[in-house]
């Protein structure tokens, strides 16, 4: 194309730079707030058994690794297999309703009204309904991370250029055709961005039904640690869930970059204009 010039990708060495620029700021914000923590426990300015020194909350995640670890794996495998659930539940819900009108106007309600009670309050039922298991945990994490997945991927879905489609019609394609052809990879950007919500919602649920009855998971080691006023293992295990929250955020953008190259946010700049 005239005016229009093609440029290589970037090298090793841009892409390095851009990941520090992407990077220093974030690392530089967490360094200051841990030099605060620092400060103020050096200092005693709050009891340590109100906010522990970081050095204490870190012989507590080396000298107690193992049992970190234990509670930690009970947890992510809570959260991914609710994360997934809501995924696939939370997708075929919003097919059937951006193709049929009636399901829409009589599920989006109920869906509303599911997302603004707190779980916290119905966790208990659950627990009474089906035990101290994995299950109740796993049902909390995937109603609460159905709600972003559902309403990323009806906007996704409807949000297809009404051209496209009347041009898929014309050419004869079928339903399905439109479908898997248009529809669903261009509702794609969407669904990421709804899935970067719920999978770190999804670390939430299972945390809140093991604070409910449980005795296994980050939850679990929370409440206990929230009861015997061990402040240290209490800041390690909000660290380790933090961290698990972070860890599938990050993993959840790293399948997007992969799956959507084309998408305009994932572009890199190849094209430079000569006018």
């Amino acid at each position: 194309m005239s005016g229009v010039a093609e440029r290589n990708g970037p090298g090793a060495g841009e892409r390095l730079a851009r990941a520090v620029e992407a990077g220093w700021r974030p690392v530089a914000l967490l360094a200051g707030c841990f030099a605060v923590w620092w400060i103020i426990a050096a200092a005693e300015l709050v009891e340590p058994y109100l906010v522990p020194s970081p050095g204490a909350t870190l012989d507590v995640l080396t000298g107690k690794a193992d049992y970190l670890w234990q509670h930690t794996w009970v947890t992510t495998y809570e959260t991914l297999l609710g994360f997934v659930i809501a995924v696939v539940v939370g997708v075929l819900a919003a097919v059937v309703m951006v193709y049929s009108s009636t399901v829409e106007k009589t599920l989006y309600p109920i869906l509303l009204f599911a997302q603004v009670v707190p779980k916290i309050a119905i966790a208990p039922l659950f627990v009474v309904w089906l035990g101290f298991g994995i299950t109740p945990k796993i049902l909390i994490a995937v109603l609460i991370a159905f709600f972003p997945v559902v309403i990323s991927m009806v906007t996704g879905l409807k949000a297809v250029d009404p051209e496209m489609l009347q041009l898929s019609a014309t050419m004869g394609a079928k339903p399905w055709q439109t479908f898997a052809k248009i529809r669903f990879p261009a509702s794609l950007p969407h669904l990421f961005s709804g899935l970067k919500v719920a999978v770190t919602l999804a670390v939430t649920g299972a945390v809140v039904g093991e604070f409910v009855g449980a005795n296994e998971g980050l939850g679990y080691v929370i409440l206990q640690a929230n009861g015997n006023l061990d402040t240290p293992m209490l800041f390690a295990g909000l660290l380790v869930m933090s961290l698990i929250g972070v860890v599938l955020f990050v993993l959840v953008e790293i399948a997007e970059k992969l799956l959507l190259p084309w998408h305009a946010s994932r572009r890199d700049t190849n094209v430079t204009t000569s006018y």
